[in-house]
């Protein structure tokens, strides 16, 4: 992983979570502005499996175990998409919540799959 972009990643879910929830919070259903925030996720959670794919090629190994770290990154990119179609079938003020939920879990896991890339102690 590369730090840089996993800051972009966690901090484009942080901010399409906590807007999401503040809209379904707010009684807003899902809309354009809360399902594109998800896209948006979901676009760099697909240029992190791109990043994921390439990086050990060029010398950039996970340190931890590798089964452990595409199991969240795959995950991650299960939950976007998900949320999105619990949305439109929804289209309750709470499936806009439950967007927010999902882009939180993604930064969640996107924080998680740093560590496992780069932090494991001996």
């Amino acid at each position: 992983m590369i730090l840089g972009f996993t800051i972009v990643l966690i901090g484009a879910a942080v901010l399409a979570g906590l807007l999401c929830v503040v809209l379904g919070l707010a009684g807003r259903r899902p809309a354009d502005v809360s399902i594109l925030s998800l896209v948006v996720v979901e676009v760099l959670v697909l240029a992190q499996i791109v990043i994921a794919l390439i990086a050990p090629a060029v010398g950039n190994r996970p340190t931890g175990n590798p089964a452990e770290f595409w199991v969240y990154l795959i995950t991650a990119a299960i939950i976007p998409p998900l949320a999105v179609l619990w949305a439109l079938t929804d289209r309750g003020r709470w499936s806009t919540v439950v967007l927010g939920v999902g882009a939180l879990a993604v930064a969640v896991m996107a924080y998680r799959m740093h560590q496992i890339w780069t932090v494991q102690l001996a």
